[in-house]
């Protein structure tokens, strides 16, 4: 895929991230082909919004032929007392996780980072939610290197309250719970890759060996403890992690532009 190509596909992702609305999939001459083509068009997207990477989503890849892998803007890395997400169908869906900040720039280099100096470079760890936008319809069966390049459904991230790093590295499993009002979720969270940094190892080294450097700031998120949850908007939302901590924000609707 050529880099005007690229740059055409990543325009029009970019406006999809605005619209409430699901839509159709990139026309036949933007889709891209490869893995490459896909990690090609969201370094686009980043060039095309003349911001910083604030973090990055992984997990390990489920098979030879995909990689879980997306960048978040720094502008869609939110906390405090209200998170704004785009609604999906209406509602606003998240995702429980664990943020990794870095502490340490790592850059990019074609020798693998061993454990211990990834482990070196991450510092303080948060309760996290990643913000979730689907954004093509479901009739389009867009496929899955579509849903790469776009970011794999991601549309940003709230940063919780800090944890203790022993004990996010440790996070195998989490009982947790989303309460709204009288409406409680809880969920017997289980990592699906069962040691929450494993994909943080995997992702510094795959994409440094693409010439990607990894700045101190960055927020890594590998993965959620319970799937995809659906909330309501504009009502105080606690979320519990069972002796890990807990927190309230109140979730709001981004305006469709």
């Amino acid at each position: 895929m050529n880099k005007d190509t690229s740059l055409q596909a990543a325009k029009v992702l970019l406006s999809n991230r605005n619209t409430d609305q699901k839509v159709a999939r990139l026309a036949p001459e933007l889709r891209p082909h490869t893995i490459d083509d896909a990690l090609e068009i969201q370094a686009a997207m980043a060039e095309l919004r003349h911001d910083k990477i604030g973090g990055w989503k992984c997990l390990l890849p489920p098979a030879e032929d995909k990689v879980i892998v997306a960048p978040i803007f720094t502008a869609d890395v939110q906390s405090g007392a209200q998170c704004e997400l785009m609604a999906d169908t209406g509602i606003a869906k998240i995702e429980p996780e664990i943020a990794f900040v870095l502490a340490k720039d790592l850059p990019a280099q074609a020798d693998d980072y061993s454990e211990a100096q990834i482990n070196d470079a991450i510092g303080d760890c948060h309760m996290a939610l990643e913000l979730i936008q689907r954004r093509f319809a479901d009739s389009e069966e867009a496929a899955f290197l579509e849903v790469l390049a776009d970011g794999l459904v991601n549309r940003g991230l709230y940063l919780g309250p800090k944890l203790d790093k022993a004990k996010a590295f440790a996070a195998s499993s989490i009982q947790l719970s989303l309460s709204q009002n009288d409406n409680k979720q809880s969920f017997e969270g289980k990592h699906p890759n069962q040691h929450p940094v494993s994909p943080i190892y995997w992702l510094i080294n795959f994409m440094s060996k693409r010439g990607v450097s990894f700045k101190a700031g960055e927020a890594l998120i590998t993965g959620s403890y319970a799937g995809i949850v659906e909330l309501e908007f504009d009502v105080d939302t606690l979320i519990e992690y069972q002796d890990l901590g807990a927190y309230q924000v109140k979730l709001v609707k981004a305006q469709a532009s």
